[in-house]
């Protein structure tokens, strides 16, 4: 009972901690901090945060790395992981904050619809729990639609001049449903990770040095992106400013701390009742963006 206390009180956590990561990342990229290149100095503070933990606290007791183990870490680090933040980072520069929580109400459905295909989860719907789950799907990819296709009435809670600047950036149509839909690919990588992590926690149940392997992995994957697509050295300097919070926050609290607690939630509840907790991210998400960055919050979107 306490770990299942536990695994609800950490879930919160996760996701306020996600909601953070929302606003500091749009903020950045507003300030015009280069997405690739974000990714890439995310990674690489996770890595360098957790790799000596792994090694104090794991490295002596971890079972045998098997080669092939570390090549499927590699493919998950890429596919879960790289991808999952490239796809991301494109997306936030066309969307806002506030639309990066709200897609990530996808994901429940995407990692329930995986966890279906590999036989961890069962869909009975002729009992009253295959009904509900039935309903929340439905319920889930229209909220989805008409975040990408309706726009409605909007209002602002405080005024801000930037925010002008923003909303024009993001006012084609075709701008916003394209940055929809790579949220929901980005959302669609991060769900294989969650589902796809769980079969390699059962050969090697050592999270810390797995996270910590995973982050390695995926910020050389991230550099190789981010170095043949921005060259301009100028654009890799960090000073002191709302860059380098960012980096440190995504890398060290979401990437570093987060990854860690997600794979302690998936090890002890699974991969759906992980995602299953992703709207609580947007309530808080809405009004702190509206409140800190100015975004306007139009019913629909």
């Amino acid at each position: 009972m306490k770990g299942n206390k536990k695994a609800y009180l950490l879930v919160i956590l996760i996701q306020t901690i996600y909601a953070g990561l929302f606003l500091l990342s749009k903020a950045a990229f507003d300030h015009g901090m280069n997405n690739f290149i974000f990714a890439f100095y995310r990674q690489a503070a996770a890595t360098v945060f957790l790799a000596p933990l792994a090694f104090f606290f794991e490295w002596k007791n971890a079972p045998p790395l098997p080669f092939k183990t570390v090549v499927k870490i590699f493919l998950l680090s890429f596919f879960g992981i790289t991808l999952s933040l490239e796809v991301y980072g494109i997306a936030l520069v066309y969307t806002s904050a506030t639309l990066a929580a709200a897609t990530s109400n996808c994901l429940p459905v995407i990692t329930f619809f995986l966890a279906l295909l590999l036989r961890m989860e069962v869909l009975k719907l002729r009992t009253t729990p295959g009904i509900a789950k039935l309903v929340g799907i439905v319920v889930c990819v229209a909220g989805a639609a008409t975040l990408a296709f309706y726009k409605g009435p909007h209002f602002q809670l405080l005024s801000h001049h930037h925010h002008e600047q923003q909303a024009a950036h993001v006012s084609s149509r075709k701008t916003w449903i394209k940055g929809c839909f790579l949220m929901l690919l980005s959302n669609t990588f991060w769900a294989l990770w969650l589902v796809l992590q769980a079969f390699i926690l059962k050969g090697y149940p050592s999270k810390l040095i797995f996270t910590a392997l995973q982050c390695f992995f995926s910020s050389i994957q991230c550099f190789v992106i981010a170095v043949s697509l921005e060259r301009n050295i100028n654009e890799w300097k960090l000073n002191w400013n709302l860059r380098l919070l960012a980096v440190a926050y995504s890398g060290i609290v979401v990437t570093g701390i987060t990854f860690y607690l997600q794979t302690w939630v998936i090890g002890k509840k699974g991969p759906v009742f992980l995602a299953m907790s992703t709207p609580m991210s947007l309530i808080i998400t809405i009004f702190s963006s509206a409140l800190l960055l100015g975004e306007i919050i139009t019913l629909g979107r």
